[in-house]
């Protein structure tokens, strides 16, 4: 097994070197390694290293997607988390990417490998908090994600369109935190309300149920969502039991959305449909030991989401299989 995950510091000098990675020896970078989608990304590489001799795929955690993709389309890095929201507004040059006028053009050299779920966005309080619905954190100090992420930017409209509390307006505390210390400060009971969007069953929340009990958070109606969830976004629910010590009797509506890996346009065709083939054709080794694997489907993978074109190498693997036209 050669997948090797290192941990990732913003503006790493080593990560981000100059330079296109060789086809044999390719650099992804990902979320923190206890969330979700960084384990979806790991498994990727994990699978990818092991089935084909001359790839390597080296993982480094740490860091946002939003600044990962740009590192993508330089050339600095072979693959990253992407999603359809961030990459429309990477290509527009627009929100996080309204500084950097090189986004558009950046855009054009970052392609699709494939879409997996989020995960069912998770608004975790204490069992014993007097927040019990959504509606109630006005005043309350509340981790939506790393500032000016697109996680956060999703928890911060969804609680907008849901109750209308806008934490721009100061309806309550979006506290400014990093994925670890935002956990760390849920953790230490120093926030009242710490959101996260994964697979379950996923780390975070095993880790803190396995001392604490917690309860995930509704909306008192998710129908004034309609409009702000658009095209790439969606109603979902997390179960009741999905962790023990998990105080909900009955399902919490929620929201989820597509996020993908992203690659650089320029690796080859016959490299790329060699690592999609390599993972789909081997992801059964893994779906018993890991549940959250099974919410992976390779019709998801390859649908159009927003502007992002898939690489012309996941697309034949794609049509092969029948998923794709």
């Amino acid at each position: 097994m050669k997948l090797k995950l290192l941990s990732l510091a913003a503006g790493s000098a080593a990560l981000f070197a100059a330079g296109t990675a060789q086809a044999a020896d390719l650099k992804m970078a990902t979320l923190p390694a206890n969330l979700s989608q960084a384990i979806t990304m790991a498994t990727f590489a994990n699978i990818v290293s092991s089935e084909l001799d001359d790839v390597n795929i080296e993982v480094a955690a740490g860091g946002a997607a939003t600044a990962h993709m740009l590192e993508v389309g330089r050339g600095n890095l072979d693959m990253s988390m992407t999603s359809p929201v961030v990459y429309n507004l990477m290509a527009g040059g627009k929100a996080m990417y309204a500084k950097t006028e090189e986004a558009p053009e950046l855009a054009k050299d970052l392609q699709l490998l494939m879409w997996f779920p989020y995960g069912q966005y998770h608004f975790a309080v204490r069992a014993d908090s007097d927040i019990k619905v959504l509606d109630d954190i006005e005043g309350a100090s509340v981790f939506l994600g790393p500032t000016g992420g697109g996680a956060w930017n999703a928890a911060y409209g969804w609680v907008k369109s849901t109750t209308g509390l806008d934490a721009k307006a100061g309806d309550y505390e979006a506290v400014d935190a990093n994925w670890t210390t935002g956990f760390q400060a849920f953790l230490d009971g120093t926030i009242d309300v710490y959101v996260n969007g994964c697979l379950d069953p996923c780390g975070p929340f095993l880790q803190f149920t396995e001392t604490e009990a917690v309860r995930f958070i509704e909306p008192e109606d998710a129908s004034g969502s309609k409009e702000w969830l658009g095209a790439f976004r969606y109603l979902d629910e997390i179960p009741a039991g999905s962790y023990k010590n998990q105080m909900n009797e009955k399902a919490v509506t929620s929201m989820n959305t597509a996020v993908g890996i992203g690659v650089n346009a320029n690796l080859s065709e016959e490299l790329v449909y060699n690592m999609t083939k390599a993972f789909w054709d081997n992801l059964d080794k893994v779906t018993s030991t890991a549940p959250w694997a099974s919410a992976l489907d390779v019709n998801y993978a390859a649908a159009q989401q927003g502007k992002i074109q898939l690489h012309p190498g996941a697309a034949r693997y794609y049509k092969e299989v029948g998923a794709l036209n």
